[in-house]
């Protein structure tokens, strides 16, 4: 285990629209010395995106921790982890300019995390959003409050009074096979909503009529119904991770 274990989320309603993000930074103690602590972080953003809110929960949680130590980091965000691992070599190199000349989209989040890593030994690992895992549905709670310009209480302490003990925990087997079983009834269930990714833009239609127009024909269109609200703000989430 490394010594600081940190999990993060963002939410956007909409794209853009009301945003807010959050990270639990985890303290261990290696040769358990002192009771591991915990720390709740989280803001909001009256107009952002779900990929901005991402990137902040990472600044933020990273510049809470000390330089010259190790850090594992998880999160459900592919874009986060594309772009600190790989792309952001390309775009400095670059100068922040992409191929069409344009300013990197969010160079000035990028810029900040990129500062931000310095000198701190980072491993980014990616998990499954909504199956579980309680860091990351902690964090899932703490953005999408957030994003809703909710109060919800972070805490700060040790992790025996945290109510979440098992936070390190990462196995989510359990919640894997009840959503096998789940999916088996998804096909049959009536739509809240049909989402769709159209040229980059995410959509969402009440009918299937209104999202078949959209899609049909159209390369590399994406759709997906939803169940709920809820369901609905996680098809959308799950296709900004695509863009």
């Amino acid at each position: 285990m490394s010594q600081i274990t940190i999990f993060t989320d963002g939410s956007s309603r909409g794209n853009p629209g009301p945003g807010g993000w959050g990270a639990i930074v985890i303290f261990n103690d290696k040769a358990q010395k002192v009771d591991t602590k915990v720390l709740e972080l989280g803001g909001f953003e009256k107009c952002t995106t779900n990929n901005r809110m991402e990137l902040m929960a990472a600044i933020e949680s990273i510049l809470h921790t000390p330089k010259h130590t190790d850090i594992t980091v998880f999160t459900d965000s592919k874009y986060l982890i594309n772009g600190i691992t790989s792309w952001i070599k390309v775009w400095k190199n670059n100068g922040w300019i992409t191929k069409t000349k344009d300013d990197v989209v969010n160079k000035d989040l990028w810029m900040k995390l990129d500062i931000a890593v310095k000198d701190r030994s980072i491993i980014w690992k990616y998990v499954s959003g909504h199956v579980g895992i309680i860091g990351n549905e902690r964090c899932d709670h703490i953005a999408t409050d957030f994003a809703d310009n909710g109060k919800t209480a972070l805490y700060s302490g040790s992790i025996s009074a945290y109510d979440l003990p098992n936070i390190l925990d990462l196995s989510h087997d359990s919640i894997l096979t009840k959503t096998k079983k789940s999916n088996s009834s998804r096909l049959s269930t009536k739509a809240y909503s049909y989402v769709s990714s159209v040229g980059g833009t995410i959509h969402v239609d009440n009918s299937w009529a209104e999202c078949e127009k959209r899609v049909k024909g159209i390369k590399g269109a994406r759709y997906k119904k939803s169940l709920n609200i809820t369901d609905e703000q996680r098809v959308i989430e799950e296709f900004e991770q695509l863009l």
